[in-house]
């Protein structure tokens, strides 16, 4: 595989690795990251002979993840950032694999959830104040017993699972064999 065709592969997983860091120690998802994402998306899909029927599902695919994930922030499921990685995710997997997206994007959640859950418990019953004594800030505040859940995480997690089988990747990798 060539150079190129490597960079264009990587940009997804590159975003929504980068994002998942951020919101894991941060809380927020970037506006420019997830813009990043978006913009990105163009280019790769015509480099990689994306028919245009397909490049409009997955815009349409990202404006329903969108309109989704602005009634989840709504409602203070997930926050603001995670509302719009959730929707650049939704455009790089497209039609075809959108269920596999949020399938995988629901497991990696509920398992965070859960493992958050367990380890908050942990950190509160030893009764040593271990995220103050053991970790940087972001790591006590992620350990704080009614602390938020980083769904940027799992939708990252979701997304690299999924990648692999988008049309777009796999447009990619025929690409790249010529």
């Amino acid at each position: 595989m060539n150079p190129i065709s490597f960079v264009l592969i990587a940009v997804f997983p590159a975003i929504v690795i980068v994002a998942a860091l951020r919101d894991a120690t941060t809380m927020t998802i970037p506006n420019g990251l997830c813009l990043t994402g978006l913009l990105a998306f163009a280019p790769v899909a015509m480099l990689a002979h994306m028919p245009f029927n397909a490049i409009g599902l997955s815009a349409g695919v990202c404006i329903s993840c969108l309109v989704a994930g602005m009634a989840m922030f709504a409602v203070r499921w997930i926050g603001g950032g995670d509302a719009k990685l959730l929707a650049v995710c939704g455009l790089w997997m497209g039609w075809p694999l959108l269920m596999t997206f949020l399938f995988w994007t629901a497991v990696a959640g509920g398992g965070l959830a859960i493992g958050l859950l367990i380890v908050r418990k942990l950190a509160r019953s030893d009764g040593s104040q271990f995220a103050k004594r053991s970790g940087p800030a972001w790591l006590t505040r992620l350990l704080q017993p009614d602390g938020d859940i980083p769904y940027g995480v799992a939708i990252a997690v979701g997304a690299i699972t999924a990648y692999p089988t988008a049309p777009v990747f796999q447009l990619l990798q025929t690409a790249a064999h010529y």
